[in-house]
Parts: structure tokens; sequence; C-alpha cells
């Protein structure tokens, strides 16, 4: 910019002038977006006239030039190109030579078009190869992520010193004794649904008191773990993937590995460990709260006392229900500590990308959890379990 510049405060011009050697087109005014109305018709018409010839651009009057301006002399300097036009540039300044420089390295080399009809009918399809591709590759990403924690893991028991038992302890305390008030009211709620929707039908026939093996078994061997591990996905399963996300951005876990303190010991392994403690003392808790729940109905709606329905659910409900239960704990706590901490360190460097895998790792943790529980219904009963 020439901060001087008589013709600064004059609107774009241009003149062209032909000479032995060629054309001259002699750029002069202000070439910014307000003032470039009056140059533009003139431009329109060079192609036409020049085609085949050697131009010359002189810049040496231009006052001020913004990217408006230099996107159009970029313009026409490519269509006379197409023309067969040879074309020099004389008298730019440094901060215009900048300006192209800038201009051409963001700009695309050819002008998209309009997509066909045939490409939008295939639009679907790319989006199903693309969605596969990504697919694959975070499987890929995810058995790396397990193998890594299956390394450490192993090297933790062998040297048992190194696990974080603090770290475990706290972890257990956020994922289990926090989510408790939640898992009340949750399995409460589940056990009356229950209690409520299985009377009706059992009023019906006079078997009120088969309520109690509905509840009992419903609640300790399928409902109590699937409704406390997909609380628990929502609620720790998206705080771990958001924690670690978190210290991705603000580059904790970099700095964590150029101390030479690995990520997996000190982040992943005690979130994973100290949820596969949780989640079974969880479900327990569950059963007991759903069973209550159920047992509330019963009194008031079906008329069965307290002792009456206890002795009916030491009668009926076999142990191995409430076992049953319990097992699958780990597994899916497992899956969901895993998840989340594999979804958290998938996060990029911007915080849009914490909520987009936030959702994700609380999504797949519950379908994961679901057919896990699934799979765990077939193989029992399959055993006769």
């Amino acid at each position: 910019m020439r901060p001087d510049h008589p013709r600064q405060a004059t609107k774009a011009r241009l003149r062209s002038e032909q000479k032995a050697d060629g054309w001259y087109l002699r750029l002069s005014g202000q070439w910014t977006a307000e003032k470039l109305e009056g140059v533009v018709g003139v431009l329109e018409r060079l192609p036409a006239r020049l085609g085949g010839t050697a131009v010359t651009w002189d810049f040496s009057e231009v006052g001020r030039m913004d990217s408006a301006g230099m996107m159009l002399h970029l313009h026409y300097r490519k269509e006379l190109e197409k023309r067969g036009c040879r074309q020099k540039i004389l008298g730019r300044t440094p901060e215009q030579e900048q300006l192209e420089a800038l201009l051409l390295r963001h700009l695309p080399e050819r002008i998209p078009k309009p997509a066909s009809l045939a490409s939008r009918l295939l639009r679907p399809l790319e989006g199903l190869g693309r969605a596969t591709v990504n697919g694959f590759r975070d499987m890929r990403l995810f058995l790396e992520f397990l193998g890594e924690n299956f390394l450490v893991l192993s090297r933790s028991l062998l040297h048992p010193l190194s696990i974080r038992f603090d770290a475990i302890a706290k972890n257990i305390e956020d994922a289990g004794v926090r989510a408790l008030p939640i898992i009340t009211l949750t399995s409460f709620l589940i056990g009356v649904v229950i209690a409520y929707q299985g009377a009706v039908q059992l009023q019906k026939f006079g078997a009120n008191v088969f309520i109690v093996d509905m509840i009992g078994i419903s609640v300790t061997r399928e409902l109590a773990p699937l409704i406390t591990a997909i609380v628990v996905a929502g609620r720790t399963g998206s705080s771990y993937t958001a924690q670690l996300g978190v210290m991705k951005i603000t580059e904790e876990i970099d700095a964590m590995r150029v101390m030479g303190f690995e990520p997996h010991r000190f982040l992943v392994l005690p979130r994973i460990l100290a949820l596969m403690i949780a989640l079974p003392l969880m479900i327990f808790f569950a059963d007991l709260i759903g069973i209550l729940g159920g047992m509330v109905v019963a009194h008031l709606h079906l008329n069965i006392s307290w002792n009456e329905f206890l002795h009916r659910l030491q009668t009926v409900v076999a142990v191995k229900h409430f076992w049953i239960g319990i097992v699958k704990g780990p597994f899916f706590a497992w899956l969901i500590a895993v998840v989340g901490c594999f979804r958290g360190l998938q996060v990029s460097r911007d915080t849009e990308s914490i909520g987009y895998y936030t959702t994700i790792s609380v999504v797949n943790s519950i379908f994961l959890v679901i057919a896990c529980d699934a799979l765990f219904s077939v193989v029992f009963t399959q055993l006769g379990i």
C-alpha cells in the first residue's frame, strides 16, 4: 500500500494502450471491493479483444488493493491465459505480491461444477463406503488400544507395587459412590413398573403371589445389571471421554509422554479397574432397591404382606439368578470403561470434537452392553443355567 498516493481516493480505473510489443493495461485508483464497479465491464471485454496477443499489466498507479481487487485481476488474467495471451506484470508492491501468493495458495485449481444427477444418486453409496472404511479404521485403532492396555496390565500384575491404588480408589468413589443416588432412583422405579405391569395381568388369574417370582428373577438376573450398566455408560463412560478429551486438547497427555509417564498406566488402567470393581457392587445395590420397589407395590396393590413377600422370595428365587447378574458386572464395566477411554484419546485439537466423541462413546457403550447381555442370555440358556 502506498499511503500518500494522489489517486488513493479515486475509483478503480483501467486504461488499455497498444504499443509495438503488445497491449499495456494500466491500473489506477483504489482496487477495493467498494471501488471496483467501474472496471468490471472493461475487464469483461478484454478476453475477446486481446486474445492471442502480448499483454502487460501495469500496477504502478494503483493506490490500494484488497483481496476483492486482486481476485478480479487474477480471474481475468486466467481468462487471457486461456486465450493464448503472453502476460507480464509491472509495478507491483511487495504487499500486492504477498496478497496474490496468499490467494493463489488457497484458491481451488478448478471452479467446482454443480453435482450431476448420477453423482447425487451415488452419494448414498459413497457415504456407505466412507462409513465402512471409517468403521474398519476404528476397529483397527480399537484393537491397537486393547493390545496396549493388555501389555500395561501385564506389566502391572508382574509389578504389583506399580499399580496406582490411590487413583483406583478415587475412581471407585467417582464412578460408584457418587452414582448411587441415580442408581437408587432408577432401580426403585424399575421395580415399581415391573410390579405394576405384572400385577395387572396376574390379578386376572388370581395369581397375585407370583408377582414375587417375576420381580425376583427379572430384577436380579436381567433388569438390575442392564439398567445399571446403561446409567453408568451415560454417566461415567461419558465423563471418562470428556476428561481424557480435555487433557488431550490441553496437551497434558503429550506432556506426560514427554516426561516419561505412560498415559495408559496413569489414566486408562485405574479407570478400567475401578469401574470393574464398582459396577458389581452397584448391581447388588440395584437388586435390593429394585426388589424393594416391587415389594412396596405388591404390598399396596396386591395386599401381599412384607413377611409373605420375603418368604416367597427366598423360596422361589434361586441364588444362581443373583450371581448371574453379578457376573455380568465386570464385563459390562470393562466395555464401558474401555470405550470411554478409547474415544477420549481420539479427541482432536478442537473443543467441538469433545461433544462428538462423547456422544459416540455413550452410543457405543450402550450398544455393546446390550449386545453383551444378549450373548450372556443365549449362552446361559444353552447351558441350562
